[in-house]
C-alpha cells in the first residue's frame, strides 16, 4: 500500500468486502469479521468508521441447448420462477447479514449514536463465485477481504466426493482456495 492509499485509508476506514452466502460459515465468518476485525466510529475525532459491503453472489441462470442430454425444455415460466426463487435467496441472505451488522453496532455503540454506527453497502452480483468475488474487490476498491470457509483441505474435500469428481474437484479448488490465489487484495480466512 503506498503513502497516498493509507492516508486516504486512515481519513475514510478501511473497506472491506464480506463474501456471504447461505452457509453457517459466512454467518460465523460475519459475525467473527463484526466483533473483531472491523472498526466503528467512536465520535469526537476518533478514526473512521471501516465500511462493509456485503457481497451475496446468485449462481447464473442454467443455460440448456436444444441438445441438452437430459432432454428438458424449460419453459420461460420455470426459467423465471427459477430466477425469482433465486432473487428470494439472495434478499433473505442479505437481510440477515444486514441484521448482524446492526446487532453488532449496536453492541459496541451501547447508546446508539450515529458516530458508534458502522457504514454497511450491499451488493448481489451474479455469476461463477470465485471469480465474480475477486472482480467486485477490486471494482469496489476493497482493503480487505473476508470470508468463511468450511476447512476442508483438498484431501478431505477429495474424500467426500466419488472418484470423478475429486478429479475434477482437485483442478477447481474451492471458493475460498481461489480467491486466496486470485484477489488483488488481502484474503482473510474465517474457519469454522
Amino acid at each position: 500500500m503506498d503513502r497516498a492509499t493509507e492516508e486516504e485509508t486512515a481519513a475514510t476506514g478501511r473497506r472491506i468486502l464480506v463474501a456471504v452466502d447461505e452457509g453457517d460459515e459466512s454467518v460465523h465468518a460475519l459475525k467473527w469479521c463484526l466483533a473483531s476485525f472491523a472498526k466503528r466510529g467512536g465520535g469526537g475525532g476518533a478514526a473512521p468508521p471501516d465500511t462493509i459491503i456485503l457481497l451475496y453472489v446468485r449462481p447464473p441462470p442454467p443455460t440448456y441447448s436444444v441438445l441438452d442430454a437430459s432432454g428438458y425444455v424449460f419453459s420461460d415460466e420455470v426459467a423465471a420462477a427459477i430466477d425469482g426463487y433465486s432473487k428470494e435467496v439472495a434478499e433473505a441472505v442479505v437481510e440477515k447479514a444486514q441484521k448482524l451488522c446492526t446487532l453488532y453496532g449496536k453492541e459496541v455503540g451501547g447508546d446508539g449514536e450515529a458516530g458508534h454506527e458502522m457504514k454497511v453497502e450491499v451488493k448481489v452480483a451474479v455469476g461463477d463465485a470465485r471469480s465474480v468475488i475477486c472482480q467486485m474487490a477490486d471494482k469496489l476498491g476493497a482493503d480487505v477481504l473476508v470470508m468463511g470457509s468450511h476447512g476442508y483441505g483438498l484431501f478431505k474435500r477429495s474424500l467426500k466426493r466419488s472418484r470423478f469428481q475429486s478429479q475434477k474437484l482437485a483442478l477447481l479448488g474451492s471458493v475460498s482456495d481461489y480467491c486466496v490465489r486470485n484477489a488483488n487484495c488481502p484474503v482473510l480466512i474465517v474457519k469454522s
